[in-house]
């Protein structure tokens, strides 16, 4: 099996939660960063400031939530929550990130003092051990563990179930129990959104327990109103993408990527901020979903639009903010990598270079490798090999501890090369058998979530080799997995049109064709792909009507 399946009786009551959790309308609201509660004892100017940061910190707005604690400081130095907060926000859970000496020179200002009460001397003691000896992933247990008792100890205390929450979705990103504890975090989410829909973590922490194949229609009612919740945000513009690409929403998660982008464009230029601070990772997503949409130019200025900024004065350079490197660079190779496969350009592969002037890290440089080798595969041409060869240098070496640099998928990309090498040379069985251990190699993987991390999906691959070795069904069969991983793919959906259309499934192929259509509603009208599914819709579907 692909994924671990939620049993039915399980899946009825998450689904009756969400029910239950539809908010009513949106009524007006003044804040634009949703609605927190967090009594302190602080001065009335301190909290105001520290509600902002709380606020900002439920969005993963880490900048804004650093200057909102600092100032509820400033105003009161003996405010102890305030540096709490400072400590929080130098942890950032689900990206694995963690500026230790920061935050344990922030808490180095706590005192004690009569005035804290018992629950926020609890929290001020479960950030301590956030933060205390031992390992990190020690730490985090810890700390996890802590967060549950202050949430048990303070059953009507939002704010501690939103951060046992948080706590759990972190363990699950280093756990291979990671769907018991998604799915946990999520029940928990979900009571919070129930109880108060305006809160920003309800809707965010929900959007991220449910991001996997499986779980993500149980967060649409979230992802519909987070943005809302939080629109000062740019990054609770784009977090319902998350859930919109599960489900192949392209308008939708079109519209929160645009949304994201411009939202981070502009706060970056009103606050003169450091350019990599831009919301790169909207604009990656932007550019998968418009391949996906067939808007094959818009896409094309958006990678544009990216080497534009990496050429920029210290476009090639890490920006260093609260602690955490941010490059100008980041999601690149990625970027143009996915306009190549999703395009199926391929002359295009072998001049696939970094602009000048960046300065990409080396396992970053792995999937350029991919897709020059990819690329010369498709045509036929001998430098696949040379390429392939650097792939697996590649692989050899050490990389950072990232889940997109795991030794697997780089094994996944060569697997990929080697067998549209044999493909192309008419050895199908010797193609079909590297792609069935690809295809296994990929199912191993973290499920999916957002644009495909191997880049060409190896199903949806080997469909493709199928097809050309004579084998629809068998293709129709692999192109059926594939949209369960990525629904609404269009280059999946365009292989079980083909593979339907070939073993004889007039009706079948109409229908998948049709769909093909409702997505490239904005396609580039001189798609040749295009073409051929208004013709065959034409032809095809008046014999079958």
């Amino acid at each position: 099996m692909m994924f671990r399946r939620i049993s039915r009786a399980t899946c009825l009551l998450l689904v009756a939660s969400v029910i239950a959790a539809l908010p009513a309308e949106a009524e007006m609201r003044e804040s634009k960063l949703g609605e927190v509660e967090f009594p302190t004892s602080g001065s009335e100017q301190a909290q105001q400031h520290f509600l902002r940061g709380l606020a900002a910190l439920h969005s993963f707005w880490y900048e804004e939530a650093l200057e909102a604690f600092r100032k509820s400081t400033t105003v009161d130095p003996q405010f102890m929550m305030g540096y709490w907060g400072e400590a929080m926000a130098h942890n950032h859970p689900l990206w694995r990130e963690q500026d230790t000496e920061a935050a344990r020179m922030a808490l180095a200002n706590i005192r004690d003092s009569n005035k804290v009460t018992p629950r926020e001397h609890a929290y001020l003691s479960a950030v301590k051990v956030l933060y205390g000896a031992g390992d990190k992933p020690t730490r985090d247990k810890a700390y996890a563990s802590a967060m549950e008792n202050i949430s048990r100890d303070y059953p009507e205390d939002l704010e501690a179930a939103c951060f046992y929450a948080l706590s759990l979705l972190g363990l699950a990103r280093q756990s291979d129990d990671a769907y018991r504890l998604q799915i946990q975090a999520g029940a928990i989410t979900l009571d919070i959104f129930r109880r108060h829909p305006d809160h920003p973590c309800a809707a965010h922490y929900t959007i991220h327990a449910f991001d996997h194949p499986d779980l993500a229609i149980l967060a649409l009612p979230a992802a519909r109103r987070y943005a809302e919740i939080a629109p000062e945000s740019h990054h609770a513009q784009h977090m319902p993408a998350h859930i919109f690409l599960q489900l192949g929403m392209w308008p939708e998660a079109a519209a929160s990527n645009e949304s994201g982008w411009r939202d981070s464009v502009a706060w970056v230029k009103r606050e003169s901020l450091p350019m990599g601070l831009r919301d790169y990772h909207s604009l990656h997503w932007l550019l998968y979903v418009y391949l996906q949409q067939g808007r094959y130019k818009k896409a094309e200025e958006v990678l544009n639009l990216k080497r534009k900024d990496m050429m920029e004065p210290g476009g090639g350079r890490q920006s260093r903010e609260a602690g955490f490197h941010r490059k100008v660079g980041r999601y690149y190779e990625r970027m143009a990598s996915a306009l190549i496969v999703e395009t199926q350009r391929w002359e295009l592969a072998a001049t696939l270079a970094e602009p000048p002037g960046s300065t990409l890290h080396d396992a970053s440089k792995a999937p350029l490798s991919f897709i020059r080798a990819l690329g010369a595969a498709m045509k036929g041409r001998p430098e696949a090999e040379g390429q392939l060869g650097a792939l697996r240098s590649l692989r050899k070496q050490r990389f950072e501890r990232d889940p997109f640099f795991r030794p697997e998928r780089l094994e996944i990309w060569e697997l990929e090369v080697a067998a549209v090498s044999q493909a192309s040379k008419g050895n199908y069985q010797e193609a079909i058998a590297l792609m069935k251990q690809a295809t296994a190699l990929e199912e191993e993987l973290p499920p999916p979530s957002g644009p495909p991390r191997v880049i060409k999906p190896t199903h949806e691959l080997l469909g493709e080799i199928l097809l050309r070795a004579g084998r629809p069904k068998e293709a129709a069969r692999q192109f059926a997995i594939s949209l369960k991983r990525h629904p609404n793919r269009a280059r999946s959906l365009l292989g079980a049109a083909r593979a339907a259309a070939q073993s004889g499934d007039r009706r079948g192929a109409v229908d998948v064709y049709s769909q093909l259509l409702e997505v490239w509603a904005q396609a580039d009208a001189e798609m040749p792909e295009l073409h051929e599914v208004r013709e065959y819709v034409a032809q095809a579907g008046e014999k079958v009507g």
